[in-house]
């Protein structure tokens, strides 16, 4: 661990004046590998999934650990949008002259290393070592044991690329073991060497992370995301949103986890909902006006209104207007992603300005919580930290700034 960090130190140097083409290069070179690696990796990936089988896994992380040849040239494509991206560094975000004379700049730098600890997703393996990469900003990657061998073949392709653009492949490295002391020690002994620290996993590894980390953490502890219906919703609209927010995929941290229901349409627009979500597969767990509005709705407990399900499993009430939408998420959301479904633009307007969570959409599915979907090319994840980065992770969220001053003799008067 000691060598990865001095390694990781000495990339991120070189990084830190690469210039643009290259970073490009590089990425371009490595999207090619993955793509004509993508036999190899889905091979990997296999014998991943049937051990994680074996291990028991939960059926929402083997959708995360799943790679097929779309999700593949998912992550290639990424690569390739990623490259396209401009590129953050060096790039003067504000600047003014002081009345002295002093010319003051902002100027876009890289974080350093960073450290991404994840779990089940081995897409995170490309799209980390993709975004640090741009940002300027060496990475060192932890994947999960689950993941091993569909990383590590991912890794290698990202090895290929940094190698034919000429750059050293510590720039992008993986922690070569799956002791979960390697985690321990990366958390809490590598402050000389490691910036920050990005957790993308289950609860209780971002616990773990946030716990013992002793560098800054960006991330998000839960995905408690919610479906508001307004009483000017159009039905079929709200239908097809609520389906995609929940069952889309139900494994990943923008799936809606309760749908609230405005009580002055809950006459024309709950049973239709609720039919479409139980019809659909999905338990329905509601407050006492759910369950009268159809017998298959199972009684919510308290607990259910805090919980993220990764599954098909939905939590519905029905609440006053668009201010007792607010109310509810404020207290039981995790300041994630929530979403409006109305043409009332007003009410559209008080839902966004007053929801306080890291994304707010108006008549749109929950599921757009990505970088990709953001035109970011792709994200490390989500963070719902309001400090530094908020939302998807990014290349310009891998980023800090400092302050270029340029004078012609000043010297400040005592």
């Amino acid at each position: 661990m000691e060598r990865l960090g001095r390694q990781a130190v000495a990339a991120a140097a070189v990084l830190a004046r690469t210039a643009r083409a290259d970073k490009d290069a590089a990425l371009l070179a490595a999207a090619a590998t993955l793509r004509a690696r993508a036999a190899s990796i889905a091979a990997a990936n296999g014998a991943d999934m049937e051990a994680a089988q074996a291990r028991g896994l939960t059926a929402a992380l083997l959708d995360r650990l799943r790679l097929d040849a779309s999700r593949i040239e998912a992550m290639a494509q990424g690569l390739v949008e990623i490259a396209g991206l401009p590129d953050p560094i060096g790039e003067v975000t504000a600047e003014w002259t002081r009345p002295n004379g002093l010319s003051i700049q902002r100027v876009r730098v890289p974080l350093g290393v960073v450290a991404i600890i994840y779990e089940s997703r081995p897409n995170v393996t490309a799209d980390a070592g993709a975004l640090c990469l741009k940002s300027g900003n060496a990475v060192i990657l932890r994947p999960g044991s689950e993941s091993v061998r569909s990383s590590a073949a991912i890794h290698a392709c990202l090895e290929a690329g940094l190698a034919a653009a000429g750059l050293p492949p510590e720039c992008i490295q993986r922690v070569p073991t799956t002791d979960r002391e390697a985690v321990g020690y990366l958390l809490g002994a590598m402050t000389d060497y490691v910036d920050v620290i990005v957790p993308r996993g289950g609860k209780s590894l971002i616990e773990r992370v946030r716990r013992e980390a002793r560098v800054p953490v960006i991330g998000h502890l839960d995905g408690n995301c919610h479906v508001y219906v307004d009483r000017d919703a159009d039905l079929e609209m709200a239908r097809a949103i609520v389906l995609n927010a929940k069952l889309r995929r139900t494994g990943v941290c923008g799936a809606a986890e309760t749908l609230l229901v405005d009580g002055a349409c809950a006459a024309t627009h709950l049973r239709p909902l609720l039919a479409a979500l139980l019809d659909s597969g999905c338990e329905v767990r509601g407050d006492s006006a759910a369950q009268a509005t159809d017998p298959r709705v199972r009684p919510a407990s308290e607990e259910d209104w805090y919980t993220e399900y990764l599954d098909a499993i939905i939590s519905a009430r029905v609440v006053d207007g668009v201010d007792g939408a607010i109310e509810h998420i404020g207290r039981y959301g995790s300041g994630h992603t929530e979403a409006i479904v109305t043409a009332n633009p007003l009410a559209a307007e008080r839902f966004l300005a007053r929801v306080d969570s890291a994304i707010v959409l108006h008549n749109a599915s929950t599921q757009f919580a990505d970088g990709g979907e953001f035109g970011m090319g792709a994200e490390i994840g989500i963070s719902t930290d309001r400090f530094h980065a908020r939302g998807p992770v990014g290349v310009e969220q891998l980023t800090s700034y400092k302050y270029v001053v340029r004078g012609a003799g000043q010297v400040r008067p005592g």
